[in-house]
Parts: C-alpha cells; sequence; structure tokens
C-alpha cells in the first residue's frame, strides 16, 4: 500500500465501488505481514513515500526473496540493498522484472515507471574505487523518483576536474559527495555550491585510513556550512535523505 493506492482506495469508498468493510479489511491486512523470519512493515510506503528497502547481508537468497515476493504483491517499486549475485538470482525466479545494479550491489524491482519528479539529485565522486557507494546512492535517489546527475573521479588531487563541471552542479537541489582517503571533497563541494550537500566517507584508503574513519572525521569538521554527514560507505542512506530533499523542494516549486 502507497500513497497513491491508498487515494485510490478511499476513493472508491466514497463513489460507493468499495464498502467500508472491505476498505478495513484491506487495511488490516497490509499492516504488517508475518514471514516468521521477517515482519514486514506494509504501511511504510504510506508514512515515508517508499515501501520497506530489504538490507540483503546476513540474510539467506531464499530469505531475500520470500521478502521481495511479499513486497512487490503490495508496492509497484522494490529496493534490495548490497545483494550478491547470488541473491539477484533467487530474486528473479520471484519477480521476473527484478534489475540487478552489479556495482551498487543494489536489486530494483519496478511494477511500473518510476515518475520522475522535477528536480536533480547530484552525485560525486572522488575516485573511481569510490563508484560502488556513489552508485548505491544514485540508485537509491533513482527508485524513489528522482533524476540523478553522476560526477565520478573528481576529487581534490585534479581539482581542475571538479570546476570543470561546477556550473553544472548548480542545478542540483541536493548534491551526494562521495569520498575516500582524506574525505576533502565534500567541503570543496559545499564550498562551491548554495545548496545541501551530503557527504559519505568510504572505506577507501591505506592503513591510517583506518576503514574509512579519517574520512569520516574529516567530514564531521568541515568548515564549509550546510555539509552533513552520513556513515561509512552508507550509499543507500545519503540517496534517501538526497530524495526526501528534493521531494521537498519539488513541492514548493509546484506551490
Amino acid at each position: 500500500m502507497d500513497q497513491a493506492r491508498l487515494r485510490q482506495l478511499l476513493e472508491g469508498v466514497r463513489a460507493g465501488r468499495c464498502s467500508v468493510e472491505q476498505a478495513m479489511r484491506q487495511l488490516k491486512s497490509l499492516a504488517i505481514h508475518d514471514l516468521s523470519f521477517a515482519r514486514l512493515d506494509g504501511h511504510r510506503a504510506v508514512r515515508k513515500g517508499f515501501p520497506e528497502v530489504v538490507y540483503c547481508e546476513g540474510k539467506t537468497p531464499a530469505q531475500v526473496a520470500a521478502i521481495v515476493r511479499k513486497l512487490v504483491r503490495h508496492h509497484d517499486h522494490v529496493l534490495a540493498t548490497r545483494a550478491a549475485p547470488e541473491v539477484y538470482r533467487a530474486v528473479r525466479r520471484v519477480a521476473p522484472r527484478a534489475r540487478y545494479h552489479a556495482e551498487a550491489r543494489a536489486i530494483t524491482v519496478e511494477r511500473k515507471p518510476v515518475p520522475k519528479r522535477p528536480g536533480v539529485v547530484a552525485v560525486l565522486c572522488a575516485g573511481t574505487t569510490d563508484i560502488p557507494v556513489a552508485e548505491e546512492a544514485a540508485v537509491t535517489a533513482e527508485i524513489m523518483g528522482n533524476q540523478v546527475r553522476r560526477y565520478y573521479d573528481v576529487g581534490v588531487a585534479g581539482l581542475h576536474r571538479l570546476l570543470a563541471v561546477n556550473e553544472e552542479l548548480f542545478d542540483a537541489n541536493v548534491l551526494v559527495v562521495v569520498a575516500g582517503m582524506e574525505g576533502a571533497l565534500p567541503s570543496v563541494v559545499g564550498g562551491l555550491v548554495d545548496k545541501p550537500v551530503i557527504a559519505v566517507p568510504t572505506s577507501v584508503g591505506y592503513g591510517a585510513s583506518f576503514g574509512g574513519l579519517a574520512a569520516l572525521l574529516a567530514m564531521l569538521n568541515t568548515c564549509a556550512s550546510g555539509v552533513t554527514v552520513v556513515n561509512i560507505n552508507n550509499g543507500f542512506g545519503a540517496g534517501y535523505a538526497a530524495s526526501l530533499i528534493n521531494a521537498l523542494a519539488a513541492s514548493g516549486a509546484s506551490r
């Protein structure tokens, strides 16, 4: 049950096509889906605008497939993150429209085309090695209904690469900036644009990067205003937050 389906159900009650009792049964049945090993939140799309997202690491392929099977019965768009190829193969057997995004390690299912809202989410990353995390953010934002522009390998070691696309960045309502090593790129971008910047540290780097901790601390200590930070390698969290920000910008522009 998403907001569009809820509206359709309520309009059916108003028009007399559906009784109050029938509507109550539908709403009750969608509250929680108990699979014994997982209790799915059937109303999350109504509250949040997007259904529950499946985090695949630590789950068996069979468990993920069962969760996706249940989700696609009630939702037009489904996202699963941190998915290995064998998980995707299991999902394809229950959801033939599933698509595997190898770099992002993500699975998306679109029963209907995703309507795109106005506005742009920009996703930047410092180096090629950061692309998997950047792609997780980009795929997340896209399946949630956003237009995404990618700018990869624009790190501070070759600052002219970023400056070459500087004017294009002004078009974005929100920017996701992914970097490992010393984690400097979000601070630079934050000093160039007047839009929210979501910084994503990655675990890319040599010994003293401490698995991304150095980049995380650098981003938390940025002197550029308007930069917020998510957890190490959390491209999904950044893409989700960027989608919410872009949705607010789009709703404000349409008033």
